[in-house]
C-alpha cells in the first residue's frame, strides 16, 4: 500500500503550480497533523514493544528508529503528580515491585527494574541492556525525541489519576507539542477527553470504543463505557456526537475471536469525519484484512510487520 497523505496535492494531481505552492505555505502543522490522519498511520503499541520491554525507551527508539508515525504510550501520575509512561494500573506484570502505581514516588518508582520481566517472557528477544531499564516520565521521553517524532497518549484511568489531564496537558504547552501538531490524546473515558478539551481546545482527541457481546445477549454487540450503541446499532447521529469533539475513533476489532466491526462500520465512521484506528494488530495476515478494509491507522506491538506491508 502507498502512503499517501490527502494532503499531498501534487502527487494527487489536485492543484498545480504556485496554487500548490501557497496552500502548503499557509498550512500549520497542527492542520498538517489532522490532514495526514486521512492517510494511513502506523502506531508503535508502546514502542515496539513485541521486541523491547513496553513503555521503556529501548522500545520507543526501536519504533522511532524504523520511522513510525506515532510513539503510542499510558500516561499517569505518581503519588507526587509527576507524569509518567506505563500501562497497568498495577505494576506487578512488569517491573520487580508490587501495588499500584499510584501508592508510589517518582524516586520510588525510578528505582523499579522495567526490563527484566521481558527477558525472562521473551528469551529469543532477551537483551542484557533491557535489564534495569527505568519507568520513563513523560518529560524524558518528550526531551528525548522531541518534535521529531508524534505522540498517541492515553489518559490512562483517570479515576485514579485525578489531575491527570490537567498535568497532561500542562507538559504538552511546555514542550509545544499541540501547535506543533505532535499529540494526539486518545482514552475511552469520555469524560476525560472533554476535560482535556476544556482545559485545551486545539488538543487533538481520540475516543476509545470497545466492543464485546452484551452478557444479556451474546449475539448482540455493546460498547464497554456505552459511548456508543454497538456497531449493529450505531447510526450516523451518534458517530456526529463523537465528531462534535474528537478527530478520530480507535476500536478493537475483535472479541474473543469474533470479528466485532466491519468494512460498513469503517466507512460509516470515516463518511461522519472519523478516521479509524485498529488496536492491537500483531498478525501480518490481520493487518492486510483491515487495511482492505480501508482503516486510517493500526496500533502494533511490531510496527516492523506493519512497515513492511505499507512501505
Amino acid at each position: 500500500m502507498q502512503r499517501l497523505p490527502l494532503v499531498t496535492a501534487v502527487s494527487m494531481g489536485l492543484f498545480a503550480g504556485a496554487a500548490t505552492t501557497a496552500a502548503l505555505a499557509d498550512t500549520s502543522p497542527l492542520e498538517q497533523q489532522l490532514k495526514d490522519l486521512q492517510s494511513f498511520q502506523v502506531i508503535a503499541h508502546r514502542g515496539a514493544s513485541g521486541h523491547a520491554p513496553e513503555s521503556t525507551m529501548a522500545a520507543y527508539e526501536l519504533a522511532h528508529e524504523w520511522g513510525v508515525d506515532y510513539l503510542e504510550l499510558d500516561a499517569q501520575l505518581s503519588s507526587d503528580g509527576e507524569v509518567v509512561v506505563f500501562h497497568d494500573d498495577a505494576i506487578d506484570r512488569t517491573s520487580d515491585g508490587e501495588g499500584a502505581i499510584n501508592d508510589y514516588t517518582l524516586e520510588e518508582l525510578k528505582a523499579l527494574d522495567t526490563g527484566t520481566w521481558f527477558n525472562e517472557a521473551n528469551p529469543d528477544s532477551a537483551s542484557d541492556d533491557f535489564a534495569g531499564a527505568q519507568m520513563l516520565t513523560l518529560d524524558e521521553l518528550f526531551e528525548h525525541f522531541g518534535h521529531d517524532a508524534r505522540y498517541y497518549i492515553e489518559t490512562k484511568s483517570p479515576q485514579l489519576n485525578p489531575g491527570l489531564e490537567e498535568a497532561l496537558v500542562e507538559k504538552l504547552e511546555e514542550y509545544d507539542m499541540i501547535e506543533n501538531g505532535r499529540v494526539l490524546v486518545q482514552s475511552f473515558e469520555q469524560d476525560s477527553l472533554l476535560k482535556v478539551q476544556e482545559l485545551n481546545d486545539d488538543v487533538p482527541l481520540i475516543q476509545l470504543v470497545w466492543y464485546y457481546p452484551s452478557e444479556e445477549d451474546d449475539s448482540t454487540l455493546v460498547e464497554w463505557t456505552g459511548v456508543t450503541p454497538g456497531p449493529a446499532e450505531i447510526t450516523d447521529e451518534d458517530f456526529q456526537a463523537v465528531a462534535d469533539y474528537a478527530v478520530g475513533i480507535g476500536t478493537n476489532y475483535l472479541y474473543d475471536g469474533q470479528e466485532v466491526i466491519d468494512a460498513d462500520f469503517v466507512q460509516q465512521a470515516q463518511e461522519n469525519g472519523l478516521p479509524v484506528h485498529v488496536y492491537t494488530i500483531n498478525e501480518t495476515e490481520e493487518m492486510e484484512r483491515l487495511m482492505d478494509m480501508g482503516v486510517n491507522g493500526l496500533f502494533t506491538n511490531y510496527p516492523d510487520r506493519l512497515l513492511e506491508l505499507v512501505e
